[in-house]
């Protein structure tokens, strides 16, 4: 079977149930849903959010309350669930969720924000080193890879509406943008560009600015392969035509 796969940043999961998370997530016919910034425990929220129908979901939460976190919606059960890369400094804010499937790997990763100040930056990318770390391994184990969420870097020109304003900012640094190139150079593949070389669309907006209106945007958010499936990419989206979030959803579809 073809797999749907759907990511998308919500920037509070309990603000995106009252702005029609569900029925989105109902219309999708989506087979996994990453979510980011889900901002709340399993506890804080609906039964409808803990169990969609035809759903299971598997949360990761920060141990701050109000901040981060993950959950994934599947429709198929994974033979593991992971929360977590094994090291505290990166695992206590509820960044990642790893499942692993028969077919593939599938990471579910809010990355990092570098925007408070160059110790977050680093923070960032020593996170980004990490994520490469355990992805390798399953790669030079065999498992084919795919890596979604929101990664908080525009890896080129293209990705942003303003690249030469934005070379000093948190999201455009050089460092940010090499460390990003990192993933490129072990082999994984940004599905979006692999497909849409030339395409310019953007996963989000600055809301405080209006700049969504203006269309004034950066391509944060990415769903990225291993090599072994590069044959497999049928298709790969930008929906911003979704709202709900300052980010919209990105898709992916692998064939089975």
């Amino acid at each position: 079977m073809d797999w749907k796969l759907i990511s998308w940043n919500v920037n509070g999961i309990r603000a995106a149930e009252k702005k029609g998370f569900l029925d989105w997530l109902a219309a999708s016919q989506a087979d996994l849903v990453a979510v980011q910034e889900t901002k709340a425990h399993p506890e804080q929220v609906s039964a409808g959010l803990q169990n969609p129908p035809g759903y299971q979901a598997a949360w990761n939460s920060a141990e701050k309350l109000g901040y981060s976190g993950t959950v994934t919606y599947s429709r198929n059960a994974p033979l593991k669930v992971i929360t977590g890369m094994n090291e505290s400094r990166f695992d206590n804010d509820g960044r990642v969720l790893i499942h692993e499937f028969e077919p593939f790997v599938f990471f579910n990763i809010y990355f990092p924000n570098g925007g408070r100040g160059p110790e977050w930056v680093a923070h960032k990318l020593a996170f980004y080193r990490r994520f490469l770390k355990v992805a390798q391994r399953y790669m030079h184990a065999g498992k084919p890879v795919v890596a979604t969420g929101d990664f908080n870097t525009a890896f080129a020109e293209i990705d942003l509406a303003r690249p030469k304003e934005n070379v000093n900012h948190s999201g455009f640094m050089p460092e940010e943008r090499a460390g990003l190139g990192e993933f490129f150079e072990i082999g994984l593949i940004d599905t979006f560009r692999y497909l849409h070389p030339d395409t310019v669309k953007y996963s989000w907006w600055d809301m405080v600015t209006r700049a969504r209106e203006r269309n004034v945007g950066w391509r944060l958010d990415y769903f990225m392969v291993s090599p072994d499936l590069k044959d497999r990419i049928i298709s790969a989206d930008i929906h911003e035509e979704v709202m709900g979030s300052d980010h919209c959803p990105i898709s992916l579809v692998l064939s089975g």
